[in-house]
């Protein structure tokens, strides 16, 4: 390996927007990010599904039909 081309490595404390903050290594001496896993919706639980034009309910319909060719067939 060669040497002093690589940066130097700090111990380091990344801040969220919410005021947790998580110890880590780094080679910038600051992080801050807006979400972390104590705030964001996925992790916390408080995160709500939108169904977007539908799309949940074409897929069924479409996967019914299917399901349906698949029975008749198999009956006869």
């Amino acid at each position: 390996m060669k040497e002093n081309i690589h940066p130097a490595y700090h111990k380091t404390v990344v801040r969220c927007a919410c005021g947790h903050e998580i110890p880590t290594g780094s080679t910038k001496k600051e992080i801050r990010v807006e979400i972390c896993s104590k705030c964001h919706p996925f992790y916390t639980g408080k995160q709500k599904l939108v169904d977007s034009a539908g799309r949940i309910e074409r897929f069924l319909k479409k996967y019914e039909k299917f399901q349906n060719k698949e029975q008749k067939s198999g009956e006869k």
